[in-house]
């Protein structure tokens, strides 16, 4: 990311915003300024955890709530009501929660009963009991997960075409400004980048390690390509980000796009099986990553340019922060697989499952390529609507339960928008809802690392309340934090 800083934060300045960086920026001078944001962050934070430690630690009401249609068969109807939903949906806003909502109606509502409709007794591949007798959400899970993922993969795939003049172009940028000799002693210190010898050395090394690690089977070319890969794709996602923001950049096309190519090549030359499958998620992961950094690093950077920090700092500071979080990671993702697993109804890692799905089916020639045809042409129909891909498909792929959590924060985006005030006002409202979200996000994130944590202790069925509050009695209280998070938004400083 570092070369890019200069042609795409510094040089593009008044063309690319880069949303969050120039938003991050206003955070920080309001702070210089003094104020109560940072009260409506951690005010989020305690309320989204006692919320979830109530109703996932001590179970006193259930966070999913549903109703499936017995006239309608296929078709079901639900919500999880938890505050990272409403917080997402607020952020990302009513149209992005429209759309997801759109593709989750899509797949409940009109693919599962109509399956569920002609399938009648039949046993058809890749399920293994008859139609008639699955639930929806076994029709969801052995079906329209399939044609989600057909959406998605395609939705990265167009977003990438649509993008390429954009991607030659940066490509060409970030070449061009790696030629430059910027000697750290001749510039002034809001220029001062680390030293291109440096970045090198340190590539190199990257190089090296992805050889020699036995989890990556690549040889040293093969390790060579994924490095340089990953500078294409930093490229894609720090353009995007700083054209559309963080929330919209296509990482997960840019993830599938490298791991269907890579699992093909490590096919085609003889690396198949479960060395294979391994070697290609790992490649895919390191992609992955990649453009997620390079989307996060450059709203940073935009943000010290902004400021006026020292660039030379930052990265440095980037680099510590991707070492220590890395570090961190691992351990919380063994253990909230150790106290629930992934792919389950707990932790559904949607995007994840869908890639291995992806990486088997092309390694083993059983992949239901008819269902993932039906999710491109959706996509490609999509497309042609000029409606947004990527949000619709992944509302395709996920539950309708995720997506209504989702849609419930962005309805309370749109009431608190259309009322009237001045421009001004309007983006106070939002950005106190933003800091409030945020922190209800990161208040259930940490409360469900505590619930984890019980959980491998073997502690949690000894909190568990011997009853529980009816599905109405869930809504009531989701409605009643959605209500409060519509407050927190009008409430006017003081």
């Amino acid at each position: 990311m570092v070369p890019l800083r200069q042609a795409l934060i510094v040089e593009e300045h008044g063309t690319l915003p880069f949303p969050e960086g120039t938003a991050c920026a206003e955070v920080l001078l309001a702070g210089e300024e003094g104020g109560s944001k940072a009260g409506s962050v951690f005010k989020g934070l305690g309320i989204a955890a006692v919320y979830k430690f109530i109703a996932d630690g001590l179970g006193f009401f259930p966070s999913e709530i549903g109703y499936a249609f017995k006239g309608f068969a296929g078709s079901q109807i639900g919500i999880q009501v938890l505050p990272s939903l409403a917080g997402v949906g607020f952020i990302c806003g009513p149209k992005i929660s429209s759309y997801m909502l759109a593709g989750g109606t899509l797949s409940w509502f009109v693919l599962m009963p109509a399956i569920a409709l002609f399938g009648g007794d039949a046993v058809i591949f890749p399920g293994e009991v008859p139609i008639s007798s699955m639930a929806p959400a076994d029709l969801w899970d052995t079906y329209v997960k399939y044609i989600g993922a057909g959406a998605v993969a395609a939705g990265g795939l167009i977003s990438l075409i649509k993008t390429f003049p954009l991607i030659i172009r940066t490509f060409k940028q970030a070449m061009q400004s790696m030629s430059k000799k910027h000697a750290n002693t001749n510039t002034i210190r809001t220029q001062q980048d680390l030293p291109m010898p440096l970045l090198l050395g340190m590539m190199l090394v990257i190089v090296i390690l992805i050889w020699l690690v036995p989890t990556f089977p690549v040889n040293p070319v093969g390790a060579l390509i994924i490095v340089i890969f990953g500078f294409f794709f930093a490229s894609v996602s720090s353009r995007m980000v700083g054209l559309i923001g963080s929330s919209n950049n296509p990482v997960s096309g840019m993830a599938i796009a490298t791991l269907i190519i890579a699992t093909l090549l490590l096919k085609a030359t003889g690396t198949d099986g479960t060395t294979g499958m391994v070697g290609a998620i790992a490649i895919g992961g390191i992609i992955c990553i990649v453009a997620a950094i390079a989307g996060d690093t450059s709203q940073d950077l935009k943000t010290g340019f902004i400021v006026g920090a020292t660039p030379k700092k930052q990265q440095i500071g980037e680099m510590l922060g991707v070492v220590v979080s890395a570090a961190a990671i691992g351990f919380v993702l063994y253990l909230l697989n150790e106290a629930w697993g992934y792919g389950t109804e707990k932790i559904p890692a949607a995007q994840a499952t869908m890639m291995k799905m992806l990486v088997e089916g092309i390694m083993n020639a059983d992949l239901p390529w008819a269902l993932i045809l039906i999710g491109v042409f959706v996509a490609v129909v999509a497309e042609i609507l000029k409606i947004p891909v990527m949000p619709f498909a992944v509302g395709m792929y996920l539950p309708f339960s995720l997506s209504a959590g989702i849609m419930a924060g962005g309805a309370v985006r749109f009431i608190v928008e259309k009322i009237k005030g001045t421009d001004g006002e309007k983006k106070e409202r939002g950005d106190r809802g933003v800091l409030f979200t945020s922190g209800l996000i990161a208040g259930e994130g940490i409360m469900g690392i505590v619930l984890a944590i019980l959980a491998v202790a073997g502690v949690d069925s000894a909190i568990k309340l011997d009853f529980s509050l009816p599905q109405i009695g869930s809504l009531i209280i989701f409605i009643v934090l959605l209500f409060y998070l519509y407050k927190v938004c009008m409430k006017k400083e003081k």
